[in-house]
């Protein structure tokens, strides 16, 4: 994801610094963002001399030292409350007072993300969906003490990107994952019930509801421990049985069968074609 948003913001014309744990991550980043910019010139999305220009406005830092004097900070790491509110620590005391940051998080609470910052005010959501080139949607998430000039600022770099904004309150999940992600769990439940196979299902739903993937193999697609975290956010933030996470979803994810990240999970890709585990 993090990789995707410096894609879209560098093609905007905007200076980025793409920061990550290491270097190695990092080189892996830009490879996939050069590789996708080609794809885009060669299909003429974007003009010939694009994908150049925007690499050159794509910088690299391992940690956070880097940015001290950026104008919006937009954290994409894993679905993990902890592991945010970490990063938001480190930021603690070091931007200047006119930075906004904003999270890419899909379904946690902004309001308390925010009170972990220096700068509620100048926090907010800033939900991206994967992957963020091809994705027109953005859902913009006010926290209860984000500022005005805080949201029409996201705004605005939302559309510069090219995308569609939608204003979304701040309940778990939102808008888009409060009603894609109890959708992939029942399609779950039906596969841990006996109902179909993971075949079956899928073709199920893209012949009989025109979905363009189907519904596991979508799971696969976003991974399988963020489609178990955001059910686990919506089932402890709602209160209501119907979002308990599907036993065989908390499985998998024991087994480490994350999806296409690991080359396992209600699919095998390691073989190149993808074939059902179950």
């Amino acid at each position: 994801m993090g990789s995707g948003i410096a894609h879209v913001a560098a093609l905007a014309g905007y200076d980025v610094t793409l920061t990550d744990l290491g270097q190695s991550e990092l080189d892996t980043a830009l490879e996939s963002i050069r590789i996708n910019l080609g794809r885009q010139a060669r299909k003429g999305l974007i003009a010939d001399d694009q994908p150049a220009a925007a690499l050159d406005r794509i910088a690299t830092a391992v940690g956070l030292d880097s940015i001290k004097d950026v104008d919006m900070v937009i954290e994409a790491v894993i679905e993990d409350e902890a592991v945010k509110k970490e990063v938001f620590a480190a930021l603690r005391g070091t931007l200047p007072e006119h930075t906004i940051i904003c999270t890419n998080s899909s379904s946690l609470p902004v309001t308390r993300l925010a009170a972990s910052t220096d700068r509620p005010g100048k926090f907010m959501g800033m939900h991206f969906m994967n992957p963020v080139p091809m994705m027109e949607l953005v859902e913009l998430v006010r926290g209860i003490a984000t500022e005005e000039e805080t949201y029409e600022t996201a705004r605005t770099v939302t559309e510069r990107m090219g995308k569609i904004p939608a204003m979304a309150e701040d309940f778990p999940a939102f808008i888009v994952n409060r009603i894609l992600m109890p959708m992939v769990n029942e399609a779950i439940y039906a596969l841990y019930e006996g109902v179909g196979t993971v075949k079956a299902i899928d073709t199920a739903m893209k012949l009989g509801a025109h979905h363009r993937m189907g519904p596991l193999e979508l799971a696969d697609f976003i991974g399988l421990d963020t489609c178990h975290s955001i059910m686990q956010v919506l089932y402890e933030g709602l209160a209501d049985s119907k979002y308990r996470p599907c036993p065989l979803l908390a499985k998998y994810v024991e087994a480490g069968w994350l999806g296409r990240k690991t080359g396992k999970g209600f699919y095998d890709y390691s073989t190149g074609t993808p074939v059902p585990t179950r």
